[in-house]
């Protein structure tokens, strides 16, 4: 569930909804600082699309992303699309956060296909060369899947391991469903990719089973 934690009640939501099982994650929020440490003070420990739709880290002003780099039991999910956030600026999300990150696509319905109009929403989306913007020229999302955004992870410095850890176990970890998920061992669901040295995919397998 994502909530901007400055927003009226918000406290008692987050404090509510954790309690039941439900992982709240901070979200298209302003919050300061100090709202962002009450709210993981009271249970939410995720943060969505972390840099974008908030202020940035600033010295005097350190925020959302402060707060989250101090509470160690917070993961944060990092768009590796290579235009929503810089390569070296991910690069530096990985030192800041380490084994705590979540890498997403921020994928839209355009993903995989190729340069042309789109829909989101009701909205015009214009996809050129890999991006995906609004008329206004404002990110819509993106166009690439999870596989290609742990690609350019790697494509950017980011050590193989660490880039794979976020984008199968990390995951799991964040929505507690490591027990079966985003490892290969005796029990998990055997849902896991075989790809070459180059990192290009040779085969697909779900429940044990190949599918491609």
């Amino acid at each position: 569930m994502d909530i901007a934690p400055e927003l009226e009640q918000a406290a008692g939501f987050i404090e509510k909804v954790t309690g039941e099982g439900t992982v709240v994650s901070l979200a298209h929020t302003d919050a300061d600082y100090a709202a962002a440490k009450e709210a993981f003070d009271i249970g939410a420990d995720h943060i969505t699309h972390l840099f974008n739709g908030m202020p940035g880290l600033h010295h005097r002003q350190p925020g959302l992303i402060g707060a989250a780099a101090e509470c160690e039991d917070v993961y944060v999910e990092l768009i590796c699309d290579g235009v929503h956030v810089h390569p070296a600026v991910i690069k530096m999300a990985f030192k800041l956060f380490p084994h705590r990150i979540c890498l997403i696509s921020d994928a839209i319905r355009c993903c995989g296909m190729p340069d042309g109009e789109y829909e989101l929403g009701g909205q015009k989306v214009v996809v050129k060369e890999g991006e995906a913007r609004l008329s206004d020229g404002t990110l819509a999302g993106s166009a690439a899947n999870l596989f290609e955004c742990m690609k350019k992870a790697v494509s950017f410095g980011v050590p193989v391991d660490e880039a794979i850890e976020a984008a199968s176990l990390i995951p799991a970890k964040s929505i507690k469903i490591d027990d079966r998920k985003g490892k290969i061992q005796e029990g998990n669901d055997a849902d896991f990719i075989i790809c070459d040295k180059e990192l290009d995919i040779k085969g697909v397998f779900k429940g044990g089973e190949r599918i491609s």
